[in-house]
């Protein structure tokens, strides 16, 4: 039921064209895209507190 053959991507394509124009496509993959930038940046900050965290442990051992 997941396999999805050229013919039901191209539909899929189609009614996404029909439903939005071709207007509006550039700008909600723009969106898209800008939104992925900022939760990969935000994700990434949230890792350095951790790291910063896990090599104070490791200077205070010594």
């Amino acid at each position: 039921m997941g396999n999805f053959g050229l013919t039901e991507i191209i539909l899929i394509l189609l009614v996404v064209v029909l439903l939005f124009g071709g207007r509006k496509i550039p700008e909600m993959m723009k969106g898209l895209g800008q939104g992925m930038k900022e939760f990969k940046k935000a994700s990434m900050a949230d890792d350095e507190p951790e790291k910063m965290h896990a090599e104070d442990k490791t200077e205070t051992k010594e």
